[in-house]
């Protein structure tokens, strides 16, 4: 037993240190003290029973379930964490497929992948993280070779959108065979214009060309994301994350991997209560102004007809912005709403599981719009208030990206036994 402690703290030590630039966001009053070191940029949420309730459903409908422990985001992915996994993609495309070059790979390991039976080549990206991105900071001679995967995007060179393709496997869940291991190949740049598209009469084109792109905005969540792109860079997320402890022979047995959260994850999360009798209110939708003693609001939501800023910010703020909740957790309500692993179903809570629920479906092209859609919660910048209880549901077409739905990531997590748990002595009978 203490041989698998010393394991596991040793392994949440290293996660713990993983790019801390990417996942440390600026340091705000911690609330929440767990008793496991997290990933880098995540919080332990332990295990519990809660109830599973939704805004389209009555009390009668509501059901109890359990959910086993994981880790979270502690914020909304942030542009800069997202704009890492677009330069990946881009440092991958450009050494394959421009410039050819042997000192990007490690050596030939004789595997063969592809109908061709191509011998496979790994990319050494210890070499490829000292000018990363390439197509940003490689010598002139390099970025020459570069010059075809590039093209003009708000008056500055950078890399064909259509170019940035990330392919992964996953197990589909089709809701009979729930086996069969399929391979998809995602476009990761997100929907840069969707500012004016989703206001189309508000003249947001300064939003369309800024906020991805400039520091003012790296620390804000980034938007424009469909569900299939969330989910892509969770399963890039979990690449690097292997990445880093393949070498460690205690840690490299692990089977680490980062998903979306699903629907129960998210409202356990959200709600932060450890039993299901805890009505405590966990949000804090207001604070007193130390200097003029007035209440202001503590959340990033719409008002009221029009009035988009009298919480501090028009549209979206960076991601530790307000107090956390008693987990730790930052705008699980507001901000922006995010994508869940779920599909969605007006009744979904009547029958999934009651232990770990989740209603999954992988939609293809050929499915139809009802099949397509996929749960999102949370309310956003542009939601009145009654957006922003944790049971209140809403859904979006797994292909549809909006400037006000991001998404975070949870990662399955090790299971702390309760204070009940205890090893106890025989007592022997006294003669």
């Amino acid at each position: 037993m203490r041989s698998s402690i010393k394991i596991t703290g040793l392994l949440l030590l290293l996660l713990s240190a993983c790019k801390p630039s990417l996942y440390n966001t600026p340091k705000t009053r911690a609330v929440a003290v767990n008793r496991l070191i997290p990933p880098a940029g995540m919080v332990y949420i332990p295990s519990g029973t809660f109830l599973y309730k939704m805004l389209n459903d009555d009390k009668a409908s509501q059901r109890k379930v359990s959910v086993s422990a994981f880790f979270i985001d502690k914020t909304e992915v942030t542009n800069k964490q997202y704009q890492a996994f677009v330069n990946w993609v881009a440092d991958s495309v450009a050494i394959t497929d421009y410039l050819h070059d042997d000192s990007f790979f490690l050596p030939a390991t004789g595997a063969t992948v592809g109908p061709e039976n191509k011998e496979s080549r790994l990319i050494d990206w210890s070499k490829v993280d000292k000018i990363s991105p390439l197509w940003k900071k490689a010598p002139p001679e390099v970025k020459e070779k570069l010059a075809p995967m590039m093209m003009m995007i708000n008056g500055e060179r950078r890399p064909n959108p259509a170019l940035l393709v990330y392919r992964f496997y996953y197990v589909r869940m089709d809701g009979v065979k729930n086996s069969e291991s399929v391979m998809d190949s995602i476009g990761v740049y997100p929907h840069e214009a969707v500012w004016s598209a989703d206001f189309p009469n508000a003249q947001l084109s300064f939003m369309d060309a800024n906020y991805f792109t400039n520091k003012v905005y790296q620390y804000n969540p980034v938007v424009g994301v469909t569900w299939k792109q969330a989910r892509a860079y969770a399963d890039w997320r979990g690449t690097q994350m292997r990445f880093l402890i393949k070498n460690n022979p205690n840690l490299k047995n692990f089977k680490l991997s980062f998903s979306l959260p699903t629907e129960a994850q998210w409202q356990f999360a959200a709600e932060a209560k450890q039993n299901p009798s805890d009505s405590t209110q966990r949000a804090v939708l207001t604070t007193v102004d130390e200097k003029t003693g007035k209440e202001q609001l503590s959340l990033n939501f719409k008002q009221g007809e029009g009035d988009y800023s009298a919480d501090g910010s028009t549209f979206t703020l960076p991601v530790t912005s307000y107090t956390p909740n008693a987990f730790g957790l930052y705008n699980m309500a507001g901000n922006v709403s995010e994508w869940t692993l779920d599909a969605f179903s007006p009744s979904a809570s009547q029958f999934v599981n009651d232990l770990n629920p989740a209603l999954l479906y992988d939609a293809t092209d050929k499915d139809g719009p009802l099949m397509r859609r996929k749960v999102v919660r949370g309310g956003s910048w542009k939601d009145n208030g009654d957006m922003l209880n944790t049971d209140t549901r809403n859904y979006e077409d797994q292909g549809a990206a909006h400037s006000y739905i991001g998404f975070r990531c949870v990662m399955a997590g090790f299971e702390l036994t309760g204070e009940q748990v205890k090893t106890r002595k025989f007592n022997y009978a006294k003669k």
